[in-house]
This record gives C-alpha cells, sequence and structure tokens, in this order.
C-alpha cells in the first residue's frame, strides 16, 4: 500500500499534516503514533505466542493418549 504512494505523495502528505496540525503539535502526534503501533505490535506477539503455546500443549495431549 506505501509503495503505491511514493515519495512525492508521501512529501505531499507530510506538507499537509504539518499545515493541518502545526510544526509544535506535530512531534507529539508522531510520539503517540508511535506508542500506539509498539503497543499493537506486542499485542499481537502475545497473541500469536499464546496461541502456540495452545496449539503446542494440544499436541502434546494428543500425544499422551
Amino acid at each position: 500500500m506505501l509503495t503505491s504512494i511514493g515519495i512525492p505523495g508521501l512529501i505531499l502528505i507530510l506538507i499537509i499534516a504539518l499545515v493541518v496540525f502545526g510544526p509544535k503539535k506535530l512531534p507529539e502526534i508522531g510520539k503517540a503514533t508511535g506508542q500506539t503501533l509498539k503497543e499493537f505490535k506486542n499485542s499481537t506477539k502475545e497473541l500469536t505466542e499464546d496461541s502456540f503455546d495452545e496449539q503446542k500443549h494440544a499436541d502434546s495431549d494428543k500425544e499422551n493418549k
């Protein structure tokens, strides 16, 4: 999806964001977005690990029967 935007499109988006939010607010928005993405990544990692552990446990139960 991002590959279809290209560099000129990305620059245009950044200029529009700078005009709309202003230079003082833009770093705060970037920081909040980064923290949100980090939290989302950690949550999905935990879910996949839990799913993997459950599958591993189910497989070991099948072997024991």
